[in-house]
């Protein structure tokens, strides 16, 4: 399992009427995705958004319809900051059954489209998706109390926690401590057989995994909204790299 790049999940919405940035605090937001806050005049948003003026409508939630690594992150980082995501009765994983009402597409392409489209919604979906439909993104609070948007160095910061080992890696972005990280920060892996029979096809993959790994691939996944892997997490992808065999 190696890291190959790093992201971050946007909650990108469509409110009528509000043409700015709104500011979801953490519990705010995992009440909404939970189905339990459900007008976007709560009383919770309007409170950490003084001067806004919020349409007395519905909440129409945009999810994944696909298993999806993305949804994976998402709630894997909503059950992380509280217990608020459980004691609401939802799941955590690929693929999880989400409030009644909520509409589905595929990909972070099929849910960027949606919440264009989609008046009142709000959806969760990796930033270069929003970024490249011009969607407008929620700022939300992180574990110091700040209110961050997505944004390549709030990304890194996000990051920028070191752990020994590739297992951890996920476990320290779940919730970043940093005062201005951005708090939906995840990983993407790639994933090898430990040994190839076909020693020209182990070759091929571990020469692709190493490129993957390289400067070059990383500043060419930042150019595509990604967050590029610092020196020490691609040293733990070289080394367990090094474990393949062919």
């Amino acid at each position: 399992m190696l890291p190959v790049t790093a992201g971050m999940i946007a909650l990108a919405y469509n409110i009528p009427g509000v043409n700015s940035e709104i500011r979801l605090p953490r519990d705010v937001y995992v009440d909404i995705f939970a189905g339990v806050i459900k007008r976007w005049d709560d009383p919770r948003i309007t409170a950490a958004n003084p001067g806004l003026t919020f349409p007395h409508r519905d909440i129409a939630l945009v999810a994944r319809q696909d298993s999806s690594g993305t949804t994976a992150a998402f709630t894997k980082h909503l059950a992380a900051i509280g217990s608020g995501w459980r004691d609401a009765g939802m799941g955590v994983g690929k693929l999880i059954d989400w409030p009644k009402g909520t509409m589905v597409a595929p990909g972070n392409e099929g849910v960027a489209g949606r919440i264009k489209v989609s008046e009142g919604s709000i959806g969760y979906v990796e930033y270069w998706f929003a970024q490249r439909l011009g969607l407008r993104m929620a700022a939300l609070q992180n574990k110091a109390g700040s209110y961050v948007t997505p944004t390549s160095h709030a990304g890194e910061l996000a990051l920028s926690g070191r752990v020994a080992k590739v297992k951890e890696l996920d476990a320290s972005v779940l919730d970043p401590a940093a005062s201005g990280a951005y708090p939906i920060t995840t990983y993407s892996w790639m994933f090898l057989y430990p040994r190839y029979a076909d020693p020209a096809k182990g070759k091929a993959m571990h020469d692709y995994a190493e490129w993957v790994l390289s400067q070059q691939a990383q500043d060419y996944g930042a150019q595509l909204g990604y967050l590029p892997l610092s020196a020490d997490v691609t040293a733990l992808g070289r080394e367990a790299l090094a474990g393949l065999v062919y």
